[in-house]
């Protein structure tokens, strides 16, 4: 069976597109479509599934998939540090391009490269592409350099929490509309077709390859990593942020909305903080504070590493990280009580278990050899498969779309859920509930060292504590 892997998200409509114009006949994948599966009419036989595309050059790689559609900055991203020839890249497809530019603030002094490569100081470097991030860093030589991986929301951290970002733009434009100077554009590269080494020398592929050689455009573009400096124009500002205040990171995306209500229900005022976010620095009316935007799944870890004093994240995202570094010194100050999940074991209904102990049967009958878990929350599916002897396995990273890997690429799957709606929408069932999570406030205990911190993150945290019992506006 020929295998093809699809992404979702922005590349989606695009794609939709050119399989239209190529004969693929995919009537449930398109723009708005969240179906996992879609069904190739012109090619009844050809198994297709649509993947997060962070995770679709790692597919093929494997072996999963004898062809992709992704990015080229994520196949990059995955060539830089694993030079692995298990990627070919067939053809440019000539929509969808995304320049990746090495960007500081507009607070920053840094402005070009010879800046960077002069600067005395450690170096940060955060983004969502930590591969490239250091392949940069090695190239420009840099003797004291940090790279700090993120989801997103990237363009909130430089100046104070990093010198540089690494940021996706379609120009350098939208960069200045997000306080940004762009330094040099690093990558410029469209949506391409990909193919496993493996499979183009013992499958036949040529009636999938052709279609797409006769719908799609041969398109140039740059295919590696380069560097073109910008001669940017903007002129350094002096830094608006002072020194001494307590930092507080926001969650963005679905979290946003449940802790803007939690902070009106509190009486804390905050301007700007709504979605999507026109600024990643909503202004605060609590004095010695300062707020920013970022993502939830980074906090734990920003905290921790003391680029915040206090974060709303989730319990998920916090025991996730826990897990990993127990001696952390991030805690939880409040559990603020919203956004309720339930963190689960999920299996594809026709397997044969309905408990963990089913599938650690399954493991030593043999028949499962290797159980495969594939989760968002990595370290959290590490000590479910530790705790219950669930030996051998492995663990899948994902980055979302993970109901898709049951039951062809995965055997179970740690997942949040909140009705249970959507996996029971993809033949799929819980078989054990690890726990519960809520929104929660988190700080650094090193934070409190400070006095002048320690009085305002008392004083936060106890308004946090009255914000729970307060009746809602």
């Amino acid at each position: 069976m020929l295998k093809l892997a699809l992404p979702k998200g922005a590349l989606q409509s695009n794609t939709a597109n050119l399989l239209q114009r190529a004969g693929f006949g995919y009537a449930d994948y398109h723009e708005s479509s969240r179906v996992y599966r879609p069904k190739s009419q012109g090619f009844p036989a050809l198994f297709t599934k649509v993947f997060h595309e962070k995770d679709l050059a790692v597919q093929v790689a494997i072996g999963n998939y004898d062809l992709a559609i992704c990015g080229l900055d994520w196949i990059m991203e995955l060539l830089v540090k694993y030079h692995s020839d298990a990627i070919v890249k067939v053809r440019d497809l000539g929509y969808g391009q995304r320049n990746l530019y090495l960007a500081s603030s507009r607070f920053s002094a840094i402005r070009s490269v010879a800046d960077i490569k002069s600067s005395s100081g450690p170096v940060r470097i955060i983004s969502e592409y930590p591969n490239i991030a250091e392949a940069l860093a090695l190239r420009f030589r840099l003797r004291n350099f940090r790279i700090m991986p993120a989801w997103g929301a990237v363009e909130a951290y430089p100046p104070e929490h990093a010198e540089l970002a690494i940021i996706p733009a379609t120009t350098s434009e939208e960069l200045k509309a997000k306080d940004l100077v762009p330094i040099a554009r690093i990558l410029t590269g469209n949506a391409w077709l990909i193919a496993n080494r493996n499979s183009l020398a013992r499958k036949d592929l040529s009636s999938l390859l052709l279609p797409f050689h006769q719908a799609a455009p041969e398109a140039e573009a740059d295919r590696d990593i380069s560097i073109s400096e910008i001669d940017s124009e903007e002129k350094f500002e002096s830094s608006v942020f002072p020194d001494g205040e307590v930092s507080l990171a926001l969650a963005d995306g679905h979290q946003q909305s449940h802790t803007n209500k939690f902070l009106k229900k509190a009486g804390i005022k905050i301007r700007s903080y709504r979605q999507p976010p026109p600024t990643r620095r909503p202004q605060i009316e609590f004095e010695g504070v300062s707020v920013k935007v970022v993502r939830p799944q980074d906090m734990p870890g920003q905290v921790a590493n003391g680029n915040f004093d206090l974060a709303v994240t989730g319990r998920d995202w916090l025991s996730d990280h826990k897990y990993q570094f127990p001696a952390s010194p991030v805690q939880e100050l409040v559990n603020l009580g919203f956004g309720w999940v339930r963190i689960v074991a999920v299996v594809h209904n026709n397997l044969p278990a309905e408990s963990t102990g089913d599938l650690r049967q399954l493991l030593q009958s043999g028949q499962i050899p290797i159980l495969r878990i594939a989760s968002e929350y990595t370290n959290i599916a590490d000590k479910y498969a530790r705790d219950n002897h669930l030996s051998p396995y492995k663990v899948i990273p994902s980055w979302g779309a993970t109901e898709a890997y049951l039951p062809e690429d995965a055997d179970v799957l740690i997942e949040n859920t909140e009705t249970g709606k959507t996996l029971a929408k993809n033949n799929l069932k819980i078989i054990e509930t690890l726990f519960e999570s809520t929104g929660c406030l988190i700080g650094n205990s090193l934070s409190l060292t400070d006095p002048v911190k320690k009085e305002r993150i008392e004083r936060l945290v106890e308004i946090f504590q009255k914000g729970l019992a307060a009746p809602s506006p």
